[in-house]
Parts: C-alpha cells; sequence; structure tokens
C-alpha cells in the first residue's frame, strides 16, 4: 500500500527547534550597575561602511557614504548590525548584506507579541531560539571577552532575560528556553545549568568543536562536570552549525558556495567527537541535537564510525558500546531543505529527525514553512505518522516539553 502525504492544512502545527531572536538594545544597559555599562553589550546607531576583501567582509564605521547602522559595543568588540542578520518576510531576491538598524527588520525578530504572531501565521506552535548577534551560536562573545566576570554577569543577564521574558508571560509554553554557558569553565557551566534550571530552562547552546575556540577537546574529559549537570536534569544539548566560529572550506580563495556545500562537515566531526571521546557512553542518558546541519549525512557517518570501531586498530579501546547504539535515540539533526535525509528517514532513524524554520534567517522557510514542509514530506512518501514525528513529536522527545505543556 503506498503511503499518502497529507494535505498542507491537514499537517499539524510545527514545533521550530531552530529559530534566532534579535538581543534587545537596552538589555544590558537596563540590567547592570552603572559602573559596568560603559563596558557591557550596548547599542550606538552609526554610519557604516561594509566592504569585501580578501574573501571576507569588513566595515568602516563613521563613514560619510554609510548607511545608518546600530553597531553593539561589548568591551573591546564591536559588530554592526547586517540586514542579513534577520531578513524574515523579504523575498530571497531582495535580501542584501547591507547595514542595518532594528527598525529595518519584521518586529517579530525582536518583539514577543510579534513573534508570536509570526509563528501563528506560519503554523508554527512551538519554537527554540538561539541567539543571533553580537552572542554568536554558542555565546562566544561572552567567552572572547577578558574581564570574564563581566562576562559572566552579562551571560547570566541575558539568560534571565530569555527564561523570564522572551519565554515568559504570553510565550510560555512556546518560546522554549535555550540557555547559554560560560564555555571557559565547565565547572562554571555546570552551575549556569543548575541556576537556569531552578528557573525552569532545559536546554542548552553548546559548541560543535570547543577545541577551535580555544577551549579543551571532547577527549579531554574537562566537560564531563557539565554533561553531569545536564543529564541529571534531562537539559538537551544544543549545537547550532558554525557554532565553532568556523565553517568547512577548501582553501582561502573558495567561495561562500563552497562552505555553504559542505557545512553538514562541522556537525559530522563534531558527532565524531562526542562518540570517540567516550562521552556518550559515559553519559548514557544525554540527549544532542545539531541544528541547520540536516540528516543525509547521518546514515554514511554512523556506518563508518561502527566499521572502524569494529576493525579495532583506531585506539579508542575505552569505547566498548557500538557508535551506532551510542547515537540510537539521542542524538537529533534537523531538516528543512533535506529531501535526500527524508527520503532515507528509515536508515537515519526518523524518530531522530526534527524541524526547524531558522526565523528570520536568509535561510528560513517563513511565511510559507508549512507548504515548504508539505512539498519535502510528499516527495519522500511520508505519512501522516511520519510527518507528525518529524513536525512535532520528535521534538517533544528531544526537548523534554511535557516540562512546558506540550504533550501532542
Amino acid at each position: 500500500m503506498t503511503s499518502v502525504t497529507p494535505e498542507e492544512h491537514e499537517l499539524p502545527d510545527m514545533i521550530s527547534v531552530d529559530d534566532h531572536v534579535m538581543e534587545p538594545k537596552d538589555l544590558w544597559q537596563n540590567e547592570l550597575p552603572e559602573s559596568l555599562r560603559e563596558r557591557g553589550p550596548r547599542v550606538v546607531r552609526e554610519k557604516v561602511k561594509l566592504n569585501f576583501v580578501g574573501g571576507h567582509y569588513g566595515f568602516e564605521r563613521n563613514a560619510d557614504d554609510g548607511d545608518w547602522c546600530d553597531v553593539w559595543l561589548f568591551d573591546d568588540l564591536v559588530m554592526p548590525t547586517g540586514f542579513l542578520h534577520a531578513p524574515a518576510g523579504v523575498p530571497r531576491d531582495q535580501q542584501r548584506n547591507v547595514p542595518a538598524v532594528y527598525e529595518d527588520f519584521r518586529p517579530g525578530t525582536y518583539d514577543q507579541a510579534e513573534r508570536l504572531a509570526d509563528m501563528t501565521a506560519n503554523h508554527c506552535d512551538v519554537a527554540i531560539n538561539y541567539p543571533n548577534i553580537f552572542p554568536r551560536f554558542a555565546g562566544q562573545g561572552f567567552l572572547e571577552r577578558t574581564d570574564k566576570d563581566l562576562a559572566l554577569t552579562c551571560l547570566r543577564i541575558y539568560n534571565d532575560w530569555m527564561i523570564d521574558e522572551w519565554c515568559g508571560g504570553a510565550g510560555k509554553g512556546r518560546l522554549i528556553p535555550l540557555t547559554l554557558v560560560p564555555l571557559w569553565d565547565p565547572a562554571l557551566a555546570a552551575e549556569e545549568v543548575r541556576r537556569c534550571n531552578e528557573k525552569g530552562a532545559f536546554a542548552i547552546a553548546f559548541s560543535e568543536n570547543p577545541f577551535k575556540l580555544g577551549l579543551p577537546s571532547m577527549y579531554s574529559g574537562e566537560w564531563d562536570v557539565l554533561w553531569a549537570a545536564c543529564q541529571e536534569s534531562n537539559t538537551s544539548v544544543s549545537m547550532h552549525i558554525g557554532s565553532s566560529s568556523s565553517m568547512p572550506t577548501t582553501s582561502d580563495d573558495a567561495p561562500l558556495a563552497t562552505s555553504m556545500s559542505l557545512y553538514a562537515q562541522n556537525a559530522q566531526g563534531s558527532l565524531t567527537d562526542w562518540v570517540f571521546s567516550g562521552t556518550l557512553q559515559r553519559f548514557p542518558e544525554l540527549t544532542v541535537v545539531y541544528a541547520e546541519s540536516q540528516v543525509g549525512w547521518m546514515p554514511f557517518q554512523i556506518e563508518r564510525m561502527d566499521a572502524v570501531w569494529h576493525d579495532g586498530r583506531a585506539g579508542v579501546d575505552h569505547v566498548t558500546v557500538a557508535p551506532s547504539e551510542q547515537v540510537r535515540g539521542r542524538v537529533y539533526g534537523c531538516v528543512f531543505d533535506d529531501v535526500y535525509g527524508l527520503i532515507n528517514r528509515d536508515i537515519v532513524g526518523t524518530d531522530h529527525i526534527l524541524w526547524e524554520t531558522d526565523y528570520p534567517h536568509s535561510d528560513g522557510t517563513f511565511p510559507h514553512s508549512r507548504k515548504i514542509a508539505r512539498e519535502l514530506f510528499a516527495q519522500a512518501g511520508m505519512d501522516a505518522d511520519d510527518c507528525y514525528r518529524v513536525l512535532r513529536g520528535n521534538a517533544i522527545e528531544a526537548y523534554g516539553l511535557e516540562r512546558f505543556g506540550v504533550t501532542k
């Protein structure tokens, strides 16, 4: 019997596990002691000119021929806001990498009520939001500051805002908190996990490769104190593509298209670290999620890890559980355009696949996410049960969303 994919209007409202929020411009100026405000995160509005030199984008501040821009300052950090930070709702052929002020964006990129309205219009019931501008996807913006006391204070202000304000009030149960940890100190990171647990948050953003950030590798064992805290509280570990502050490429003069075509390699390397470091084996109840990496790479990578492990000559004698067994039911990937992965869902593991809209980024599917989902699902021959699991059911399991009243 041929499976029948539900029509677009028959699909359930989705849960997006990879969206983003524009950080409030006045958050730290309101919350920091007056003595720290000048060094804490703040925004100044200047004319900025972007330029592209040597394969990299740069910028010139206070340029007479520039465009108005909201520039983030944080101690020694200077980061201009670009329109590509949040072009949701603008046709892709009109999206440009130009300086921007917050008023250039949809209000839903930074205002909770407007975000909830955009989610409803897009048939998105629940969403998890990563940072968007200066904190970057795993909180590297705090890691890179020299004054770690100030960085920790500012990181905690962000987490409190994420839990109490962005995900509180009308957003409770629809916006699920994703918090940051002080990456420079695993023990301190574990403390922050427990602090946020007490406030009702059970998901953290982490780097796909901490070693590339100048931190201990997954093989060092130094992160175990953090994983213990996460496992104790059923806190999921989420890793966004690029959270190692690097993207795969082939040469210095390779175009952006090369990196974009290879981006799943970051997730492949990360999963290999989690497996062969023995971390997944030591913490058998820990849940790991890869955002914006798609899933078509998973079958080969898992098969290859099993082959290497079974061969027994690769220096991983401490790993006594097959990689495929470690991954099963605990490692999730996300899709928004991966037809190949969906066609091969039985090999990937349908229960391992989550959905994302990537609002408000240029790759995002807003405001046509349900239409795009239906097209993908139809091409993959998915039935109603498969669609439900990818759009909702798996996310409820991966993030323990019953704790937020999301049960079906």
